[in-house]
C-alpha cells in the first residue's frame, strides 16, 4: 500500500493550486495535495508544485476518464515519478453522466477498461486510486487499484468503504470544511458548495445510500445534508469531524477549505490537529 506520509492532506482545484500554495501546504505539515477538476494543463503545471516542495505528494483528484486519455495520464505519471520518485498518485474517476452525455452511459465498464489501459502502460496498481462511491467501484478499487478517494461523503461512508476495500488498500477521504463562528454563514457557504452536486445522479444516489432522504436533497439541500457533508464551526469542531473519518478507517483525510482564506483556515486546523 502506498505510504501517503501522514493522516492529513489538502484538496484544491487544479487551476487554483500554484507553487506558493503547495509550499505553504507542506510548510503547515500536510502531506499531500490533491488536484481537483484536473485538465491536461494542470497535469503539466503539477511539476511546478513538485519542484516547489521537498516531500509533498501531488495527486490527481481526479483525472476524468472521459476528458483525459489513459495514455496521457500514464505518460504524466511516468514523467512525474521519474523526476520525483514516490511523490505522485494517479486518482481517476468517471465524472458525471449529466456533464459527459451519452458517452458516459456505461461508466463502470469504461472505468474497468481505463484502469486496464493504465496497468498495461506500466502504471503500478498501488499508485492508482479510484473516486469510488458505490459498492461496485469500491470493489474495483480493491481488486485492480491501490484504493479509493471518496468525495463528499460522511464518516459512515468511510467505514463502509474500508469494509469493502479491506485493510491493504488506501481510503483517502475528501472533506469539505467551513471555519467560522456564524452558523448561518457556514451553512450558506456549505449549501452553495453542494449546489452543483445536487443535480448529479451519482452523488444523489450516494447520499441516499448514506442515509439521507429525498427530502434532504430537495430545495437546495436540508440543513441535515449540509451539516452531514460539510464540517463547520471552530477549528476544534472541524478537527473532530476529520478525526471521525480516521476512526472510521481512512488512511488520510483531504481537506477542502471553503473559506475566503484557505491558508488561514488550514493553518488553524494544522494547529488544532497538532
Amino acid at each position: 500500500m502506498t505510504d501517503l506520509g501522514g493522516q492529513y492532506g489538502v484538496w484544491r482545484r487544479g487551476v487554483d493550486a500554484d507553487p506558493q500554495f503547495a509550499a505553504a501546504v507542506e510548510g503547515l505539515g500536510y502531506r499531500s495535495l490533491w488536484l481537483g477538476a484536473v485538465t491536461v494543463d494542470d497535469l503539466d503545471r503539477s511539476h511546478e508544485l513538485l519542484a516547489a516542495t521537498t516531500g509533498l505528494i501531488v495527486a490527481t483528484g481526479i483525472v476524468n476518464i472521459w476528458t483525459i486519455r489513459p495514455d496521457v495520464a500514464a505518460a504524466w505519471f511516468h514523467r512525474s515519478h521519474a523526476a520525483y520518485p514516490g511523490r505522485v498518485v494517479l486518482g481517476i474517476g468517471t465524472g458525471h453522466r449529466e456533464a459527459q452525455g451519452d458517452q458516459a452511459a456505461t461508466p463502470y465498464q469504461a472505468l474497468v477498461a481505463y484502469v486496464g489501459e493504465l496497468r498495461s502502460a506500466g502504471v503500478p496498481a498501488d499508485r492508482i486510486v479510484i473516486a469510488a462511491l458505490g459498492p461496485r467501484a469500491l470493489k474495483l478499487s480493491r481488486d485492480e487499484a491501490g484504493g479509493t478517494h471518496p468525495y463528499l461523503t460522511t464518516p459512515e461512508h468511510t467505514r463502509a468503504a474500508r469494509e469493502i476495500v479491506g485493510p491493504d488498500r488506501l481510503v483517502v477521504t475528501e472533506q469539505h470544511v467551513k471555519l467560522g463562528d456564524d452558523p448561518a454563514e457556514n451553512r450558506r457557504a456549505g449549501r452553495e458548495a453542494l449546489t452543483f452536486y445536487l443535480k448529479l445522479t451519482n452523488y444523489r444516489n450516494s447520499w441516499l445510500r448514506q442515509g439521507f432522504t429525498e427530502s434532504d436533497l430537495a430545495g437546495g439541500g436540508s440543513d441535515a445534508l449540509v451539516d452531514g457533508l460539510v464540517a463547520q464551526g471552530s477549528a476544534a469542531a472541524v478537527a473532530e469531524r476529520l478525526r471521525a473519518h480516521l476512526k472510521a478507517g481512512a488512511d488520510q483525510v483531504v481537506i477542502q477549505a471553503l473559506g475566503e482564506n484557505p491558508i488561514g483556515d488550514l493553518t488553524a486546523l494544522a494547529e488544532e490537529l497538532g
